[in-house]
């Protein structure tokens, strides 16, 4: 059998050499010539072929001409510099190169930009190098944002992420902003899920929740006083990349991993309710992503860690404060303005200082120790969050406002305020009067605040059917629900009951069927007759003749 290539024809030429066989034996053979059996002998590799010499091109007169344009764009600003494209306009129009194809003057630029740069000793962009890290000594964190469906609306929210360089495992959280209360509780969540802080440097971009100042193009950095404080609490060491796109790649780890988490957790766009709904979502990626490996790694993420959890710092025993708090006063539209964004308390507090305690993801408002308010923060700016149960005090003095009030549109697009409240709205309103109606609606609205929503809206469905429109027939049959719920969890019925039409019991007939039965004698107004009883002049007479002696 012929060999296929010619390293087989010259592995066969050696051998049959190497058996006895003449060269001309083994030219008759192989079929080949006297130079063939003399190079297989020489090397058992066959030589590489002779590149043949560049063959002239129409593109030759014109490379001076094209090599003069790269080295002009060397002080060229970036965005102003020769394309493939300009290259050969510019040669058919003050050069007359009809003869030269646009490919070939792209391919030739594409291979001379580069050696020109060279040789002027600018190089290539930037060389990467390998890094190697030991465990627990180094951490990185950055934010990266997302965007999400949040209660119905698409907003953009920040995702912050703790890395440990040495096993890759990564803790992240979503706030509704990336200042500095995220990045503080993003900290205190990712060293507590840890369980331990890095022994040395965590790399930090120059945030403005952490750096006050950069100085010059030098490492040196006037770090914020709180975020001093804080990571001084908890022991970590920060080391603040270059300035701009450069210094992120003194954190490529922390950059991918925003990336990797990004594209395969949260795509396509999340659809939640609430931020505290996504973040435990989160926790349970961050649990799963253990159980992968990175590039090439031989053990998984979780393998890894497990090896540099031990090594970790301890925690402090005391937890630091994340949170800022302000000390306002309420203005005479119930609100507080935090951050350029309003929040409502309740109307009792109009013209009193508060005490707001910002969170990343939530305002509390405290009157002293009492918590007055609590809202999820607002992500854009000149936002207004207001609750409809703070202004019903005052809608009761002023049921014309209620129909514009801004907090009822807010309770309408949040599901607070149903369907079900619009129509018993409006079928109060046509038999009491649009005041009277508003009002009794607001009566209504107050049972809310020690009624549980669905059962009201149940109360006002089954009044509704039966026009009892009335506060106290919601309340009645919203408690009635509430029963039957509760009924319902503690011993199941094996089938659904017929459907019959609600029926309302006032609220006296109610309170009387409850009583105990009374069982005294009905009483009789015999015994008073004779003090009702109007007296006539005969008996009267009588009664003093017999009086006489």
């Amino acid at each position: 059998m012929a060999p296929k290539s010619k390293v087989e024809l010259y592995a066969a030429i050696r051998r049959d050499c190497r058996a006895g066989m003449s060269k001309r034996a083994v030219m008759r053979k192989y079929g080949g010539g006297h130079p063939t059996v003399q190079n297989a002998l020489e090397s058992a590799w066959p030589r590489p072929r002779k590149k043949l010499p560049p063959r002239p091109t129409r593109l030759d007169p014109y490379k001076p001409v094209i090599d003069q344009m790269l080295r002009a764009d060397l002080g060229a600003p970036r965005k102003q510099r020769h394309t493939a494209k300009r290259v050969f306009d510019r040669l058919l129009e003050e050069h007359q190169a009809l003869g030269v194809s646009y490919g070939m003057v792209r391919d030739y630029v594409a291979v001379r930009r580069g050696e020109i740069r060279a040789m002027a000793g600018r190089g290539p962009v930037e060389a990467f190098v390998p890094q190697s890290h030991r465990p627990c000594v180094e951490a990185e964190v950055d934010f990266g944002d997302v965007t999400m469906r949040l209660a119905g609306q698409t907003v953009t929210c920040y995702l912050f992420s703790f890395r440990l360089s040495y096993s890759g495992k990564a803790v992240h959280r979503i706030f509704a902003s990336g200042g500095q209360e995220a990045l503080f509780e993003g900290h205190v969540h990712a060293l507590r899920v840890l369980g331990g802080a890095p022994t040395g440097k965590a790399r930090y971009d120059n945030l403005k929740a952490a750096v006050a100042k950069v100085i010059g193009f030098a490492r040196e950095r006037r770090e914020n006083e709180r975020w001093l404080a804080f990571r001084e609490h908890y022991g970590l060491d920060s080391f603040c990349c270059r300035p701009g796109l450069a210094g992120a790649h003194e954190k490529g780890g922390v950059e991918g991993d925003v990336g990797y988490f990004r594209r395969n957790h949260l795509v396509p766009v999340p659809e939640v309710d609430s931020l505290s709904e996504l973040n435990l979502l989160v926790e349970q990626w961050d649990e799963h992503d253990d159980d992968r490996r990175i590039r090439m790694r031989p053990r998984t993420v979780g393998e890894y860690f497990a090896v540099e959890q031990p090594l970790l710092k301890p925690l402090p025993d005391e937890p630091f404060d994340t949170s800022r708090t302000f000390a306002l006063r309420v203005d005479r539209h119930s609100r507080i303005s935090v951050r350029t964004n309003c929040y409502s308390v309740p109307v009792r507090y109009i013209g009193r200082r508060v005490r707001a305690v910002l969170h990343a993801n939530e305002l509390v408002v405290y009157d002293r120790a009492t918590e007055i308010a609590r809202h999820e923060r607002l992500i854009a700016k000149g936002g207004e969050r207001l609750v409809l149960d703070h202004y019903l005090e005052a809608l009761v003095r002023k049921p014309g406002a209620l129909p514009g009030a801004t907090a009822l549109e807010q309770a309408k697009a949040a599901g607070k305020f149903t369907p079900v409240h619009e129509a018993w709205w409006a079928a109060t309103c046509k038999a009491r009067g649009d005041r009277d109606g508003t009002r009794t609606l607001v009566d209504v609205l107050l049972l809310g605040r020690r009624i549980p929503h669905e059962h009201l809206v149940a109360g006002l469905d089954a009044t509704l059917r039966v026009g009892a429109l009335t506060a106290d027939a919601v309340a009645l049959e919203a408690r009635k629900a509430q029963e039957a719920d509760d009924a319902d969890t503690v011993l199941p019925e094996p089938e659904l009951p017929r459907r019959r039409e609600p029926t309302v019991t006032f609220l006296t007939a109610r309170r009387l069927a409850h009583l105990p039965p009374d069982t005294r004698p009905l009483p009789s107004p015999a015994p008073y007759d004779q003090l009702l009883g109007r007296r006539t002049r005969g008996t009267t007479a009588a009664s003093k003749g017999e009086q006489m002696p």
